[in-house]
């Protein structure tokens, strides 16, 4: 996949060879209070191929460690901008980004086109409408 980096920015990687996602990093120092969010500049502009998604995702280490989560987001293939994440701090101490840490992770999924159709019924399934809990506790 395609990308510029500009402001010392870095490219996207993986943690692990089993890692699905590509961790991405702050360019500049920011502090997020407790209870706020702050906007964090990746220096990175990416080139998602056509008929995909780049999905930002929190990071769990940040997540379960800090109580900082990472505002999921949606890279669509005909954005070019510069990637920008918002970063909530759930936690009750103000949390120091620091350039070049890890702050939030892509996952590129496929993103096929899809014609929407008016219908009158849809199919019926054994859920039917059942939301928000309805298939039990396990």
């Amino acid at each position: 996949m395609r990308y510029i980096l500009s402001g010392g920015g870095n490219p996207p990687f993986q943690a692990t060879p089993g890692s699905a996602g590509w961790d991405v990093c702050a360019v500049e120092p920011v502090t997020v209070r407790p209870g706020a969010g702050e906007t964090v500049d990746t220096g990175l502009a990416v080139e998602v191929p056509p008929g995909y998604v780049l999905d930002v995702r929190p990071r769990s280490g940040l997540a379960f460690k800090r109580d900082i989560l990472a505002f999921p987001g949606t890279i669509d293939s005909d954005f070019r901008g510069v990637v920008r994440v918002r970063l909530w701090n759930l936690g009750t101490e103000p949390y120091h980004v620091q350039p070049g840490e890890r702050v939030a992770q892509f996952v590129l999924l496929p993103a096929p086109p899809v014609r929407w159709v008016e219908a009158a019924i849809l199919t019926d399934t054994a859920r039917g409408e059942g939301g928000f809990g309805s298939t039990g506790k396990r």
